[in-house]
């Protein structure tokens, strides 16, 4: 090989990166840039952008959303299977069935499951609950139109009309499969929150376990509700911190905040500062690092170097909150420590590196201001105040904790788990939890959950179609066909592949041991063990049904769910006494409800998608 002299390195070379032109400088170890001499450059022709018409109608297109509708089917409900993903070289492996965390993990290669995948994260950041059901009846809806031998237009017309039927019916007052939450116990926040909490088996909980995790839980929500209801009311915040290694039942709700215990503080230390403590709370770093201040002015007089000036500077800052009685000094980022050994000399605590998450509640609970810089003197106005200082031990670990001085609703949520993976999928569906009771406070009601609301809704559509039944005069027919844009037959058809794509939705709650039945007079989702043997009816192997509201009785029919039967007007439930087992969030399943069809219709108008090869960018195109 010939020897580079430092020119040859040094010179510029035009090399190209996926069809664009960059200038720069040669390098060895750079896989562009095998050079010998100064003469040679590196090319790559820019590939052309593919076409594809009628996506719906690829087979590989239709595999892959096969493939995700599998994927996210395995992972509903509490017997759902959990996924791993890792890379081809190692690293990180994720273990979850939670939508929000699978689909971020996932790759996909396709704009149509990408376009899918985004809709569904978009509306678990908003709701947190109720994703997987809607990337399932998407995908299902999608897998149902290819089936039917139907202009997919059309298709998407009938869903459209069927997502206002179902819509309309939700939102009723008199609606069979809603209730309503009552905020006089804490019975049906219970109730939700567990609903929430044992859908996700990754977790890894015991019955016990898991009950005491929601009674935490909803003691965490309950303290971010104020008690005082004059003026506008603001929720609190909830903060969680998570602890590994110490079994769930040490996890607890506390009120305040917990931060890392300050080194060299000790309990008693902390006995002795008594209440009503002045904070200082600082989002810039105390280091001295003048990279962070921005604008600003340091005088240096004469060969003073910059750094002892700096310092200066910082010791005159704790003279200052010395003199103005501060007893707490909290820095989201690192304390010099001259300035950190200087204040815990005069009695002050310091608690650094808080971090961003915990500035908000900090300022929210304290009443302190942030201050952005350490080159001027501290308004007292910017102070705020904790009632009292203690330490929360958790293990062989130990926290300080900080109590309000006054009612601020925040509050700490302590999480405890075994091993790191089930811990960070405790923390994201407690969250999700946490999230479902907010909006529950808005809009006061609640879904049936275990499939039968979905189950119902497919037997109200079957019974009460948008479309006349067939009537003594053919103009009316014409009319409602013509609005829609179809002919009765590819009506019924589509209004058939929406049906059946509620009870398949249903119908992935199911376990390997398990199969899924529908009564004939309420259409609630029952499931049982197994078919029964002759001369046994299945009232004497169903329990009660999936969301727990029905019990078997003797003089009920039912029908495995999925298969054809005659249309009946689902009956409302008249004076029952029993309270449901399972309810889904009414907001995050009503608009999962929404975000399925619509993105379903819109990937049903997709007329072209044009990808670009060179995987800079893909776009898609609908309509004509």
């Amino acid at each position: 090989m010939d020897t580079l002299s430092l020119v040859e390195i040094n010179h510029y070379i035009k090399i190209s990166v996926q069809g664009f032109f960059f200038f720069g400088p040669v390098c060895l170890f750079c896989p562009f840039c095998f050079v010998k001499n100064q003469k040679m450059s590196r090319l790559s022709k820019k590939q052309p952008s593919v076409c594809t018409a009628a996506p719906l109608t690829d087979s590989n297109v239709s595999q892959k959303l096969a493939v995700l509708h599998q994927i996210l089917t395995s992972c509903l409900g509490p017997s759902g299977r959990l996924k791993q993903i890792h890379n081809d070289v190692g690293g990180h492996v994720l273990t979850t069935s939670t939508s929000s965390v699978l689909l971020k993990a996932v790759q996909l290669s396709h704009p149509v499951p990408k376009l899918l995948a985004a809709a569904v994260l978009n509306h678990t950041s908003r709701f947190g609950d109720c994703g997987l059901f809607a990337g399932v009846l998407c995908s299902a809806l999608l897998v149902e139109a290819r089936r039917l031998m139907v202009e997919p237009p059309a298709v998407a017309t009938v869903y459209r009309q069927l997502l206002g039927l179902c819509t309309t019916y939700l939102t009723q007052e008199d609606c069979s499969c809603k209730v309503r939450v009552e905020f006089s116990s804490s019975r049906d926040l219970l109730t939700l929150t567990r609903s929430v909490l044992t859908s996700k088996p990754a977790c890894m909980l015991t019955q016990v376990e898991a009950e005491h995790i929601v009674l935490q839980v909803v003691q965490a929500f309950l303290l971010t509700v104020p008690s005082s209801t004059t003026g506008r009311v603001r929720l609190g915040t909830a903060v969680t911190h998570l602890v590994e290694g110490q079994p769930p039942m040490a996890s607890t709700a506390l009120v305040g905040l917990l931060v890392d215990m300050p080194e060299q503080l000790r309990a008693a230390d902390v006995e002795r500062l008594g209440a009503d403590l002045r904070v200082a709370l600082f989002s810039t770093s105390l280091a001295g690092d003048l990279a962070e201040e921005g604008d600003g002015s340091l005088e240096v007089h004469g060969e003073t170097i910059v750094e002892e000036a700096v310092l200066q500077q910082l010791l005159e800052l704790g003279e200052q909150l010395v003199t103005d009685g501060v007893r707490l000094l909290a820095c989201q980022k690192v304390v010099h420590p001259v300035l950190r050994h200087m204040l815990r000399g005069r009695g002050l605590v310091v608690a650094e590196r808080l971090g961003l998450a915990l500035m908000e509640p900090f300022v929210q609970m304290t009443g302190a201001q942030p201050v952005a810089t350490f080159q001027v003197a501290v308004p007292f106005s910017c102070y705020g105040c904790v009632g009292t200082l203690g330490v929360h031990r958790c293990g062989s670990r130990e926290l300080l904790h900080l109590l309000p001085a006054g009612d601020p609703a925040v509050c700490t949520l302590v999480l405890c788990h075994r091993s790191e993976t089930s811990l960070d999928e405790l923390k994201v569906t407690c969250q999700t939890a946490e999230q479902v009771l907010r909006q529950t406070l808005k809009e006061p009601s609640a879904l049936l959950g275990g499939g039968c609301t979905e189950s119902h809704l497919a037997s109200y559509i079957r019974h009460k179609p948008p479309l006349p039944l067939p009537p003594k005069s053919k103009t009316v027919v014409t009319q409602a066909t013509s609005d829609l844009g179809c002919s009765r037959s590819d009506y019924l058809l589509a209004a058939e592949g929406f049906c059946r794509s509620l009870e398949a939705t249903a119908r992935a709650l199911e376990s390997d041991t398990t199969v899924s039945l529908m009564d004939l007079c309420h259409a609630h989702r029952w499931p049982t063990s197994a078919a029964p043997p002759p001369g046994v009816s299945w009232a004497e192997l169903v329990g009660s049904c999936g969301c727990g509201l029905i019990s078997g009785q003797s003089n009920m029919e039912w029908t495995p769910l999925g298969t054809g039967h005659e249309p009946f007007p689902p009956a409302p439930l008249i004076n029952t006494a029993s309270q449901p087992h399972v309810l889904d969030s009414f907001p995050a399943k009503l608009n999962a409800l929404q975000v399925a069809v619509e993105t379903a219709n819109l990937i049903l108008d997709l007329k072209y998608i044009i990808q670009d090869k060179n995987e800079l960018f893909s776009s898609c195109q609908s309509g004509v």
